[in-house]
Order: structure tokens, then C-alpha cells, then sequence
């Protein structure tokens, strides 16, 4: 069941409509139209010496999310008229957020229309909205480290040096595989970060690797377009997701353009529902000196 729709406008202004308390906002919702799956289009072609015909492709077209509100005194009809203008701005982005009883999901699109019924008994109004992006995601990323810290620090305690700091509070494990198990409905794509914790060498590559394929960063490629090797303290952020591939490094407060450090026919590989075992590994044993940290969203096909 839905509890409550978010909408927040291109300046960053939300408003929350309830369902079991209308009056709070001002609008009371009677309806919202798409927010199921999105129709899918198939393409097919006919073959002359056979029955039916050939599957060629599949889509899944934009989504259009249609608002049928009712307008509550707030503090008058007409004001909360007005405020509808305010929060569902023509031609601007806007993002839904919708919450149910088990998860809360959100999408983004932009406003086609805002037909209000002025003159109706019922003041209310319609309201259209084209997300080109059908699908609805989580609104934080599900983070997956490849490391862990072990607590070692115990009382009582003595340094037996002055100069050497012979006290370990703790240690970092460093791991070169994981396996993240993705419950969304599509494949979706990933934010790679990658924090160097001590110099590479300029001959170690870093391969990034799944089931469907490998990504690998040419350290060589990668020296001769920021100058140097991997220095510790750089942090690389990868992004797969469609639409939204980039590599970017970011050193000493200023990011610079990776992309072409990529090997060519590499694989900006997705998390496919179900387990995904990624593995993290470099050349003479540069993962010995690199964290990998991944984030993703859920995909969700409807609400």
C-alpha cells in the first residue's frame, strides 16, 4: 500500500502528500496513473515461409506518471491551486518519491502539463509527467567495501619506544573478490571507487573483473595522461551506469579525465539480478596497495 508521495522541484523544495492525511499538504491524490511497469516495445519481422515471426529486439519506453489530485483548503483552495504551479514547474525536473509499506523508491522526470478544473465544484487538477528514465531506484546505493578492520588495540598497553611506534590499534584486510547478491527487477550499472593506499608502479595494470567480462586500467595509459603512476592518496571513480560512463581521477583537490586509461573492448560490465561475484586484482600483486569500494542502486520495474 502506498503511505506517502514526495515530490521535490528544480530549487530543491519538497512537498509530502499523504494518504491518510491530505490536509497536511493540501492535496488530496484520487489517482496516479503509471506507476507499474513501463509497456515494453518488441520488435519483430515477418518471415514469408512461416507462421507468426521473428523476434528481433526489446525496449522499454519512457514512462509517463499522470497526478489526479484534489485541491483541500491550504489555508484556501486557491492557494493550494497556486501551490501546485510551485511544486510541479513546467518543462523542470522533478523527482517522485513514493513510499510503501516495504521500501520507498524514487524516479525522475519532467512536467508536460498541470490542467487544473478552475471552475469545477471540486477544484482539483491533472498533472502529467515524462520520466525518461522508466525505472524507479532506491534512494541510497547499497555500498560494498572490499576490506574489513580487525580491532587490536587491548589494556593494558606500553611502548616500549620512543622513537617506533610499536602499538597496533588495528589492521585493514584487504580483499580481492566479493560477492553482492542484487535483488532489483533490471541490471544496473556501478560506482567504482578505488583509493590507492601506497605508490604503483607505472607496469602494474588494475583489472576489474565479473562473469560477463573485465574492465583493466592500463597504469601505462593511465601515467601518460595525469604524468605519473598511481601515487598514494589518489582516489578513481568509475561509473558503468548507461548513460552515465565516465573515469575520472581525483588528485590533490582537482579531477582529471581517465576515460581513455580504459584498455578498449573492455567490459562496463552491470550487476545482473541474483549473485554477482566481482574480483579486484592487479599485476605483481598491486591489489596489495588498493581498496575497492562499490556502490549501486536498485533498479525497480514498477512500484
Amino acid at each position: 500500500m502506498i503511505k506517502s508521495v514526495t515530490v521535490t522541484n528544480h530549487l530543491n523544495e519538497s512537498v509530502t502528500m499523504e494518504l491518510r492525511f491530505p490536509e497536511k499538504s493540501g492535496f488530496l491524490i484520487r489517482g496516479i496513473d503509471g506507476l507499474g511497469p513501463a509497456k515494453a516495445d518488441i520488435n519483430t519481422s515477418e518471415v514469408g515461409s512461416m507462421d507468426g515471426g521473428l523476434f528481433n529486439s526489446a525496449r522499454i519506453g519512457r514512462r509517463n506518471i499522470v497526478f489526479s489530485l484534489v485541491f483541500l483548503p491550504s489555508p484556501t483552495i486557491e492557494d493550494a491551486r497556486q501551490k501546485s504551479y510551485r511544486y510541479f514547474p513546467l518543462k523542470k525536473r522533478i523527482k517522485i518519491l513514493v513510499e510503501t509499506d516495504n521500501r520507498t523508491s524514487e524516479i525522475y522526470g519532467y512536467v508536460e502539463s498541470n490542467d487544473p478544473n478552475i471552475f469545477s465544484r471540486q477544484e482539483g487538477t491533472t498533472i502529467s509527467v515524462i520520466c525518461p528514465d522508466p525505472y524507479f531506484y532506491s534512494p541510497t546505493p547499497t555500498v560494498t567495501q572490499f576490506s574489513s578492520s580487525t580491532p587490536l588495540f587491548e589494556f593494558p598497553f606500553s611502548n616500549e619506544s620512543l622513537t617506533e611506534n610499536l602499538i597496533e590499534f588495528g589492521r585493514v584486510q584487504l580483499y580481492v573478490s566479493k560477492n553482492i547478491v542484487y535483488r532489483g527487477d533490471a541490471s544496473i550499472g556501478m560506482k567504482i571507487s578505488i583509493h590507492v593506499l601506497a605508490d604503483v608502479p607505472y607496469w602494474e595494470n588494475l583489472t576489474i573483473a565479473s562473469s560477463s567480462g573485465q574492465m583493466i586500467i592500463s597504469i601505462g595509459r593511465f601515467a601518460a595522461l595525469v604524468g605519473s603512476g598511481m601515487l598514494k592518496g589518489d582516489v578513481i571513480t568509475i561509473s558503468t551506469i548507461r548513460g552515465k560512463k565516465s573515469a575520472y581521477l581525483l588528485r590533490n583537490g582537482a579531477y582529471i579525465n581517465i576515460f581513455n586509461a580504459i584498455v578498449r573492448n573492455s567490459n562496463w560490465f552491470q550487476l545482473q539480478q541474483g549473485d554477482n561475484v566481482i574480483l579486484c586484482l592487479g599485476t605483481n600483486g598491486a591489489y596489495q596497495n588498493i581498496e575497492y569500494i562499490i556502490e549501486n542502486q536498485i533498479a525497480y520495474g514498477g512500484i
